[in-house]
């Protein structure tokens, strides 16, 4: 099994989904993507959810603009069973593509709903290599409207070892006191050494935001910024420019 294959298996996003609320500053970090797109003063009316997993940035979106058409994206089946479940009272509105953004053969499947308002992707992205990562922001600045946003919540590279360790440091405390409020009796050392060792950390193929920025600002995007970091998580983007 390749190591991004581990993301399909359900007991991988349950173990994932349970443990959100460890991610240090997890809902700020939705609502730095939130100002991006109300600073412009536009309604998203259309956006696209790449590597949705349950659809937590789909369903952020949707909180500000209830009337927004989505498309969620995600290969594995089991994170988008999560997605179908969340949103079944959106039926009609949304539409859920069980398809793998590592072949660039899926920007082909995107066409007939037409150009986006807003692309998201949330800790994704870092899977692929850093060569097919920058091909995945071109693939998406085609398929932004002019004017239309791409922002990625991101799991990215630290210039120091030191940087690493505390990212871990907070998450595993956080995940150890998770257990504790449900009853478990696992050490913080026996947690920690689970999140080192994980099955899915073979999976990260992690980049400097620094660098990230550059490719879009290569590729045509304007207003490109990192808008948040902390530890080894970061909000970035940039916008189509309305006259390309």
């Amino acid at each position: 099994m390749s190591t991004d294959e581990v993301w399909k298996l359900p007991e991988i996003v349950k173990r994932f989904l349970s443990y959100r609320s460890a991610i240090p500053l997890a809902q700020e970090q939705l609502s730095v993507m939130m100002s991006i797109f109300k600073l412009q003063g536009q309604p998203v009316e259309s956006f696209l959810d790449l590597g949705c997993g349950d659809g937590i940035l789909g369903a952020t979106i949707l909180g500000s603009y209830p009337s927004a058409r989505g498309v969620f994206v995600d290969f594995s089946e089991s994170m988008l069973a999560q997605a179908r479940e969340s949103f079944h009272e959106y039926d009609g509105q949304l539409t859920f593509e069980n398809l793998d953004y590592g072949d660039p053969a899926w920007v082909n499947k995107m066409q007939p709903y037409g150009q986006f308002d807003a692309v998201v992707s949330g800790y994704s992205i870092h899977h692929q290599p850093d060569v097919r990562k920058r091909e995945v922001y071109q693939e998406i600045f085609s398929l932004l409207k002019p004017g239309g946003w791409f922002v990625n919540v991101e799991h990215v590279s630290s210039a120091s070892q030191w940087n690493v360790d505390l990212f871990e440091q907070h998450y595993a405390s956080m995940r150890h006191a998770i257990e504790k409020q449900n009853g478990g009796t696992r050490s913080y050392e026996q947690v920690v050494e689970e999140y080192r060792t994980r099955p899915d950390k073979a999976a990260n193929i992690l980049a400097p935001v620094e660098a990230q920025c550059d490719w879009l600002r290569e590729l045509g995007y304007e207003e490109v910024d990192c808008y948040m970091r902390i530890y080894e998580l970061a909000v970035f983007g940039g916008r189509r420019p309305l006259k390309s």
